[in-house]
């Protein structure tokens, strides 16, 4: 069975910097985990769900605009680790972060597979 476990969550100040890692397990072969499209998406309490940065196979990358120019997602194939590196961090960035595997060979508007259970960040003024 396939799962998502990230890591690295945690309280930081303002203008700090954390490294999320996602790592999967299960995965039918290193190439069903390198054909996904990887995502990293957050949620505060009482705010819905964003998608905050994805990966496709082909390493390409997009990101929430609040997020461009301070986080960058990147995967390690071999691995089957997902990363999301943040900095400058800011107040409205606390929430708790999720990673997801998109469906197997789709793009990344595809349906999600898989979730991990998430990892609390907590950004202090």
């Amino acid at each position: 069975q396939v799962t998502l476990v990230e890591s690295g969550g945690g309280s930081v100040q303002v203008g700090g910097s954390l490294r999320l890692s996602c790592t999967g397990s299960g995965f039918a072969s290193e190439y069903n985990y390198n054909t996904r499209c990887m995502k990293w998406f957050r949620q505060a309490p009482g705010k819905e769900r964003e998608e905050v940065a994805t990966i496709d196979k082909t390493g390409v990358t997009s990101y929430l605009d609040s997020v461009k120019g301070r986080f960058t997602i990147s995967r390690d194939s071999a691995k089957t680790t997902l990363y999301l590196q943040m900095n400058t961090l800011k107040p409205e960035d606390s929430a708790t972060y999720y990673c997801a595997a998109a469906s197997f060979r789709f793009t990344c508007a595809s349906v999600i597979e898989y979730w991990g259970n998430g990892t609390l960040v907590n950004i202090s003024s």
